[in-house]
């Protein structure tokens, strides 16, 4: 299973974003923008987190507890997902900076905090799970886990589909695209 591309297959389909729209009150377009820019926002803070030793071996524990997470059914998965747990895997995957990320693509997506990080706590789950299948799938330790998030993210080249985000979203260059999420906005509220 290509993870990047299920995930994004599934957060790209119509029925798809209107179910997580409805639960946050959300228009589906809303809801698109928030995955087009939380997803990679998670991948790359799951690629920080995967590059330091203590953390990469929290993570490989995390995806353990996720592997068999059902994350191909994702109808199923949505209708079951808890929200509760996923909230504290955000504040876990983006450390300190976890309400600035939601500030930023609160502001980007037209949306209010509390409904991005709604969306967000459902994503998050979701993504663990389908990284937990591929480390499964794999056979992957924690030093595996940075190399198949670096091959998600792109960092090997900039052709890829993540690298295509980074490229995009990231306006100063530094690699990073959660600092640039923000800076969108005041992009476009000037045209």
């Amino acid at each position: 299973m290509d993870v990047l591309k299920l995930i994004i297959d599934q957060l790209n389909n119509p029925e798809t974003l209107k179910k997580l729209g409805q639960t946050v009150g959300a228009d589906p377009s809303q809801v698109q923008k928030v995955t087009q820019l939380g997803v990679p926002a998670l991948l790359q803070a799951l690629g920080n987190n995967a590059g330091n030793s203590d953390k990469a071996n929290a993570l490989a524990n995390a995806l353990d507890q996720h592997k068999d997470d059902d994350v191909e059914d994702i109808d199923g998965f949505l209708n079951k997902v808890n929200t509760n747990e996923g909230a504290k895997m955000l504040q876990h995957i983006f450390a300190g900076k976890n309400n600035s990320v939601q500030n930023k693509l609160a502001s980007q997506s037209g949306l209010d905090s509390g409904q991005v990080t709604g969306l967000m706590s459902q994503l998050a789950p979701l993504l663990l799970g389908a990284l937990g299948q591929q480390k499964k799938q794999q056979n992957l330790d924690a030093s595996g886990l940075s190399g198949l998030l670096s091959g998600l993210l792109g960092s090997g080249g900039k052709n890829g589909l993540m690298g295509m985000v980074t490229n995009l979203l990231d306006s100063d260059d530094d690699g990073r695209i959660i600092d640039d999420v923000g800076d969108l906005l005041k992009g476009f509220m000037k045209k």
